[in-house]
Order: structure tokens, then C-alpha cells, then sequence
């Protein structure tokens, strides 16, 4: 079982940055994908949630509006497409699939640091 994260770095407050996330070893499309970040000190914190199918999305308040979360199954792969990035979304970024109580796969996480 791989979850991957990519597409993270340094970007300058306002910007964009896309995420990804390869899945490998479990049935993906028939999980939930979501994706967390965890800023220093803080605890991790859901960002953004893919039903299963891609039909349902959730989003936390403070990205709504300038994140976009989105999934390829044909691909395994997750996104997250993060538009006029704040120095507040610093933070590492992880991937999450869930599939039922006892399919609960984290990746190892990618750091986005916006800051001029």
C-alpha cells in the first residue's frame, strides 16, 4: 500500500499550487480520499474530502473558494488545486484514503510554504 503526495514547495502569497496524490495497493475508487494538513504546532486539520465516484465534496471553511479537490480514478490519483494561497496554508499537506474501519491509509506528506 503507497499513497504518494507530490506538487508541493515554496510559493509567494497569492499564488497557486497543485497537489497530488498516487495511490497503489488498495482499491481506491471505492474509497473516500481526503486531504489534511498539519502547520508547526498545530494539530492536523482536514482540508478537503472526495466521496468515493467523485460526486461529493466537502471543504474547510478557511479554503473554501480557493481549493479544489478532485480524483482520477483511472489514474489512482488524488488533487488538490490551491488558488490565492495565504502564508496561513503553510503547512504539510497529506493525503488520507479511507475505506471502511479497517482501511485507513495515510501518505507521508508534502510541505507548501507560502511566504514572499
Amino acid at each position: 500500500v503507497q499513497l504518494v503526495e507530490s506538487g508541493g514547495g515554496l510559493v509567494q502569497p497569492g499564488g497557486s499550487l497543485r497537489l497530488s496524490c498516487a495511490a497503489s495497493g488498495f482499491p481506491f475508487s471505492n474509497c473516500f480520499m481526503n486531504w489534511y494538513r498539519q502547520a508547526p504546532g498545530k494539530e492536523r486539520e482536514l482540508v478537503a474530502a472526495i466521496s468515493s465516484g467523485g460526486g461529493s465534496t466537502n471543504y474547510a471553511d478557511s479554503v473554501k473558494g480557493r481549493f479544489t479537490i478532485s480524483r482520477d480514478d483511472a489514474k489512482n490519483t488524488v488533487y488538490l488545486q490551491m488558488n490565492i494561497l495565504k502564508p496561513e496554508d503553510t503547512a504539510v499537506y497529506f493525503c488520507n484514503a479511507v475505506g471502511g474501519p479497517f482501511l485507513n491509509y495515510w501518505g507521508q506528506g508534502t510541505q507548501v510554504t507560502v511566504s514572499s
